[in-house]
């Protein structure tokens, strides 16, 4: 049985992205392996999980609730991002964009 949410294009674009962050991360040193390397892990799966658990809520207040913590989660991905170019972590600087 296909839940409600594997039918949003949304959800689908959100584990591509999981996908491009998880290949950005693999590139930073092991210093941050537990500072920005998992808290960009970690915020790009909130997006996809937070889609997800917002399209089985009640109502639509429920579910606009779960997917502004999906655009949080997001924002703070791109927040890591400039971390990432501010301390030169990555040689093509294009991956960020």
């Amino acid at each position: 049985m296909a839940y409600k949410f594997e039918q949003l294009e949304v959800w689908q674009l959100a584990l591509e992205y999981i996908d491009l962050i998880y290949t950005l991360a693999e590139q930073l040193p092991r210093s941050e392996e537990f500072n920005l390397k998992s808290q960009i892990i970690h915020a790009a799966t909130s997006v996809a999980l937070n889609i997800a658990e917002g399209s089985t809520s009640q109502s639509d207040a429920e579910q606009a609730r779960f997917l502004g913590f999906a655009v949080r989660s997001l924002i703070e991905t791109v927040a890591c991002q400039h971390l990432i170019s501010r301390r030169g972590y990555l040689k093509e600087v294009e991956q960020l964009r």
